[in-house]
């Protein structure tokens, strides 16, 4: 008989039970658990090698959240009918837990660990997004694998004015803020999400109603780990790397002065890399003259070590002290922009983005239904119609790197920059495409894609309720002081603190992200750099609208126009004809693209064309197909054929008889003497036959008396 599972359980504030259980799934794994909240179970296993790889410089962590498809009772829908690779929506949760628990492995910790995250059963309620860092926590609190934890997210919505954590799926849809944060008991590690618009105190409010939520998800992983005993509460012992003291003292008399003096420099990207280059090149060069080549084949890896550690130090402390910073911006100020809009003829909408030495090049594409991106995950199948794509070559960085597709950076950044710019967009029938193209990256290429978007929303036209900028922040703290940094570069983001990224218009936030790794971040702080964000936001918004300020009035000329008409839905059919023939050759001969879709009992005519007079065409054919005439109604009509006793004639598709007794107020002995086919006359319609139903159609009525 296996061992006896474990299990804990809390209460979230909304009233539903949280049940974590392990010892009875994946026992082999080196730590598992499964979180249940009502129908929704989700697995976490965490599996990590027996010893670093040789030479192993970087901690080699993998986490991939996968929903299995049974998990909602559904079969996948591609051609080999299981799981393939992860989708998007995957790679972002995955990378929510990535992010969170990354920072808690010791440093020296270089062993290869793998988390495994799998929705093994679903429910259209709860989002199990929410409870992917909970289940990953907890399987590394049952673990022997050393982790500074437990961590946990959590979901808070601002709706109707309260907050809530971890709403049902349906009341997403009237959220006014939603975010995911993650926290240890002590410190937040992690803030992710979007708002309609709100406001930074909105967010701090968040922040601290999520924080109590996760400080008792904390407590119970810690509960379970008491339960597993042994296993769970002795963790790998993790190799302490012994400091060369003499080493490090020499790297630091060698290079120290050198390294500040450099980043005193006020240089541009490539020069100041190559002058640290060089540095090390020199350090490396003393240490052959004074200590041989065996020493230094020997310590050459603890010396690339110190200098780099050297060089954060050195930096940090030279921001702290004068408040300078490595290309001599002060603290608040933010690189020179420049912005161009139209810049490609042939896009539908374009601009041109650049802060410093980051650039993005965006192109927006205007599309029907046909376009619209099917998203069939395990618990979600829908269209989207809003698709931004971020691209990030080798060349940014005067790199050469094959392009294998996007990578989860990249399907993160365009999630960030695609919710952000979504907050903003009306009403429209179109599919749209983003795509940002960085041409230059010196950090936040992020935020410049979300600046490029709106200015290729509003070249495009597309009447957006805002521009909306982005601005990537930054933060140094260290015994007791702190810097907080606007605009950050690459190298500022590799030796802060904290990188968060702020996306709004003049009204407020529309999206945020991020990472914070100082211990015990003061909230007075945080709102501090929230604030100095939302200045340099502005900044920049007031950048962009010195190119354009609205979007413009009209389309593209070369840009696909598009209405939509609503029919009857006994018309449906109507339109299509027997196996798609009338519309095909209605879009064959109007140069349109024509979609029919049933919502409710209405149908929505969608038609889109490049041609002003094809358009205009097509939306008269179906005018004429779905017409239905009301009595009171005046129309021209043709005469079709004559009869002794009247005159049958066309009007707006439709055919009828002008009876010879509502020809003129006189008596009209023979209608060939009055009209003959061919000719154009004015009807009324007066009635309908009570037996037929036909419609009564009149000349008279129109004529004096």
């Amino acid at each position: 008989m296996g061992q006896i599972p474990k299990s804990v359980s809390f209460t979230l504030p909304n009233g539903k039970k949280v049940t974590i259980e392990t010892g009875k799934l994946a026992t082999l794994a080196h730590g598992s658990a499964l979180v249940k909240v009502e129908n929704t179970m989700l697995l976490a296993t965490v599996v990590a090698s027996s010893e670093a790889k040789e030479g192993q410089s970087f901690f080699p962590l993998s986490v991939d959240y996968q929903e299995k498809f049974a998990a909602a009772g559904k079969i996948p829908g591609n051609f080999f009918r299981r799981e393939s690779k992860l989708s998007d929506y995957e790679v972002l949760i995955s990378r929510l837990v990535d992010r969170a628990v990354r920072p808690l492995f010791p440093e020296t910790f270089l062993n290869e660990t793998q988390i495994i995250l799998s929705l093994i059963s679903g429910d259209k309620k709860n989002m199990p997004d929410a409870y992917a860092a909970l289940a990953a926590s907890a399987a590394l609190a049952v673990s022997d694998i050393p982790f500074d934890g437990p961590i946990s997210e959590v979901r808070v919505c601002k709706i109707k004015g309260q907050y809530v954590v971890n709403p049902d799926r349906d009341q997403l849809a009237s959220a006014d803020l939603d975010i995911i944060v993650a926290a240890t008991l002590k410190d937040v590690m992690m803030v992710e999400g979007e708002a309609n618009e709100c406001q930074e105190h909105e967010i701090i409010e968040a922040i601290k109603v999520a924080h109590e939520a996760i400080k008792i998800q904390c407590n119970a992983q810690l509960e379970l780990a008491q339960l597993v005993g042994e296993k769970a509460l002795i963790k790998r012992a993790v190799v302490v790397a012994e400091k060369d003291e003499e080493l490090l003292q020499m790297v630091e008399n060698l290079a120290k002065n050198a390294i500040l003096e450099v980043s005193k420099g006020a240089l541009d990207k490539t020069t100041r890399k190559k002058r640290l280059k060089e540095i090390e090149d020199s350090l490396k060069a003393s240490i052959l003259e004074q200590k041989g080549e065996e020493y230094l084949l020997e310590k050459a890896g603890k010396i690339s070590e110190y200098y780099d550690k050297l060089k954060k130090s050195v930096i940090r402390q030279m921001v702290l002290d004068t408040h300078v910073r490595l290309d001599g911006r002060k603290l608040e100020e933010i690189r020179p922009i420049w912005c161009e809009v139209d810049y490609l003829p042939s896009a539908h909408g374009s601009a041109l983005f650049t802060r410093g030495e980051t650039q993005s090049l965006t192109s927006l594409t205007l599309g029907t239904k046909l376009d619209q991106m099917m998203i069939d995950n395990a618990l979600d199948n829908y269209y989207e119609k809003f698709i931004l794509h971020y691209n990030f070559p080798g060349l940014s960085v005067g790199e050469v790197k094959p392009n294998r597709g996007p990578g989860r950076r990249e399907i993160g950044h365009a999630n960030l920059a695609g919710r952000s710019l979504k907050k903003v967009l009306p009403e429209l029938p179109y599919t749209l495409r983003i795509v940002s193209d960085i041409l230059e990256s010196n950090g936040s290429s992020s935020m410049a894609t979300v600046c490029a978007g709106s200015l290729a929303l509003m070249d495009a036209g597309i009447q957006i309720k805002g521009a909306v900028s982005g601005i990537a922040m930054g933060m140094i703290a260290e015994g007791g002081r702190s810097a907080i940094l606007s605009d950050i570069l690459g190298d500022e983001d590799a030796l802060g603190d904290m990188d968060f990224k702020v996306t709004g218009t003049t009204n407020g936030i529309t999206g945020c992200q991020m990472d914070i790794k100082v211990d015990g971040l003061p909230y007075e702080t945080l709102e501090k750099a929230l604030m100095q964000a939302k200045q340099g936001r502005l900044h920049i918004l007031g950048e962009m609208n010195k190119v354009i300020n609205q979007p413009s009035a009209d389309l593209k000329p070369h840009a696909p126009r598009m209405v939509e008409i609503i029919i009857d839905k006994s018309f449906i059919g109507a339109v299509i004809g027997p196996g798609g023939k009338i519309i095909q050759e209605m879009q064959a001969r109007t140069n349109t693209i024509i979609n029919i879709e049933e919502v409710g009992d209405k149908g929505v005519v969608t038609i889109a064309s490049t041609d002003a007079e094809g358009l205009k065409a097509a939306r008269e054919s179906i005018a004429r197909i779905t017409f239905t005439p009301s009595v009171g109604d005046v129309y021209e009509a043709e005469v079709e054929s004559i009869m002794p006793y009247g005159a049958f004639v066309k009007f707006f598709g439709q055919s009828g008889l002008l009876h010879v007794s509502e020809l003129d107020h006189k008596r009209i002995e023979d209608v060939s003497t009055v009209l003959k086919a061919g000719d154009k006359i004015t009807i009324k319609i007066i009635g309908t036959d009570p037996k037929t139903g036909k419609l009564r159609l009149s000349r008279k009525a129109l004529l004096e008396k």
